[in-house]
């Protein structure tokens, strides 16, 4: 309650002090800026595509690790020694790469955290514009975000520029939209393209290229591990059969001793 009471008092003296020196406020609410601009929706519909989309990866790995650990309860009883290692040791190494894509995606500087980095960016940047822009016409000394952690106790809504934020983003849309039309027309009799462009589409390609590459590289190496895991496996599965074999057939030739 204390602590209530001394913010309300430094809120109260900060405005007297800011009206006693003309200095004009106002505030804007983050939240629901972004809302309504489209192109932050589309931004967070496709941020949340790609991490159900991370999601499921890692869900499908977690339940093929699940299912390994309990084959390996259920057989455990009838494997030797190697076999149980051999098995507990691939299920530790999709642990942790599980682990790996997991901090891949979600951690602190992992592709969620990039990806909208990207997206919100540039869109942030035009809120951040619009109220550069109204605050210089408009002679304001401060802009609050209601939506942030200040603690706003009273709040008068002739002072909310949130749809003048909006109006603003808006208009310079409608500007930008324009000047593309504009520049399309100009360049429309120009079939040849320039050589700054066709470099850009050449790296672009290349670009391209080089990650189709380095996917079906990574694709053929995990393939020929687990081949090679494979073979070592079946290998010590022959191993085991072949001694089972000369076993079983070394006590049928001392039964026939026998008799």
């Amino acid at each position: 309650m204390k602590k209530i009471f001394l913010l309300v008092v430094l809120f109260l003296s900060v405005t007297f002090s800011w009206s006693q020196r003309n200095q004009l406020i106002a505030y804007i609410d983050m939240e629901y800026i972004l809302e309504n601009v489209p192109e932050y929706l589309d931004a967070q519909n496709t941020l949340d595509a790609k991490v159900a989309k991370w999601r499921k990866k890692l869900d499908e790995q977690a339940r093929h690790i699940e299912i390994l650990k309990t084959d390996l309860a259920n057989e455990k009883a009838i494997l030797t020694k190697d076999l149980i290692e051999e098995k507990e040791e691939e299920i530790s190494l999709k642990q942790v790469e599980l682990r790996r894509l997991e901090s891949l995606y979600f951690g602190p500087n992992g592709d969620m955290f990039s990806v909208r980095k990207q997206l919100v960016k540039p869109i942030q940047d035009q809120v951040y514009n619009a109220i550069q822009s109204i605050s210089l016409r408009k002679n304001y000394d401060f802009v609050f975000d209601k939506s942030s952690d200040l603690v706003m106790l009273y709040s008068n809504k002739k002072y909310d520029i949130s749809d003048l934020v909006l109006a603003t983003i808006d208009r310079s849309r409608l500007i930008a939209e324009k000047d593309k039309q504009r520049e399309e027309r100009n360049l429309a009799p120009q079939n040849e393209l320039t050589d700054r462009q066709k470099e850009a589409i050449t790296k672009k390609e290349e670009a391209q290229a080089k990650r189709i590459a380095d996917v079906e590289a990574k694709k053929k190496l995990i393939a020929e591990k687990r081949e090679k895991l494979l073979q070592e496996r079946e290998a010590k599965r022959a191993l085991l059969r072949a001694k089972k074999e000369a076993l079983k057939k070394k006590k049928e030739e001392q039964k026939e001793e026998q008799e």
